[in-house]
């Protein structure tokens, strides 16, 4: 009595009836407390020419994604890194990511010239020569990835950060990339990456 009627309507599990509203949630526009969980924190970095970026949440969570929709929706139209942010998130697939700004203040945020080395992630000492590897996998979102010398040699990790100091913005996999790598706390990682042919652009570019 009370539910909404359907030729299943006695065998629809909570869970399912949990995942269809979440679902109707993302689409509609619409939130609910039961769907959304609020995240305070601050910009990491966001990438306008990409469209997205990244929260670092104050009590620990993973990273939150930050789209650039999400932003204009709410009147913003781009994020400085070091702002302090108030969002109202979903947990997708991928990890949370944000579905509604709160409230954003921008006077702790930093120009990109007063900004620090990346801090964030370990950074390794190359032990390499420049190597040509190619992409095993690599995906944007959780911010890492791996490279391949071939068959039955270790992975080679890469880190998004890593990209991004070099100019590069994404990988994708079967793509060839020149790097140099040391070794990491946890195996060997790239220390240095730059485009496949790069050793042949002008050195004035």
């Amino acid at each position: 009595m009370g539910a909404k009627g359907n030729d299943e309507g006695d065998t629809v599990h909570l869970t399912d009836a949990g995942q269809t509203q979440r679902d109707d949630v993302a689409s509609s526009g619409a939130s609910t407390a039961a769907d959304t969980i609020e995240v305070v924190g601050s910009i990491k970095w966001f990438d306008a020419g990409k469209g997205f970026g990244f929260i670092v949440p104050d009590n620990g969570m993973p990273d939150v994604l930050l789209h650039v929709t999400c932003l204009r929706r709410d009147g913003y139209q781009t994020a400085y890194e070091g702002a302090r942010i108030v969002v109202e998130a979903l947990n997708r697939p991928g990890g949370l990511q944000a579905f509604r700004v709160v409230s954003m203040d921008e006077s702790t945020a930093r120009h990109p010239s007063q900004l620090p080395a990346p801090r964030t992630h370990v950074v390794v000492e190359a032990t390499s020569g420049m190597v040509r590897l190619e992409v095993k996998w690599f995906n944007r979102i959780r911010g890492f990835g791996f490279l391949s010398a071939g068959e039955g040699t270790p992975d080679i990790f890469v880190h998004m950060e890593t990209l991004r100091r070099f100019g590069i913005t994404e990988l994708r996999p079967g793509q060839y990339v020149l790097v140099r790598y040391g070794q990491g706390p946890k195996g060997l990682m790239v220390a240095e990456i730059r485009p496949d042919g790069w050793g042949d652009a002008p050195s004035s570019h």
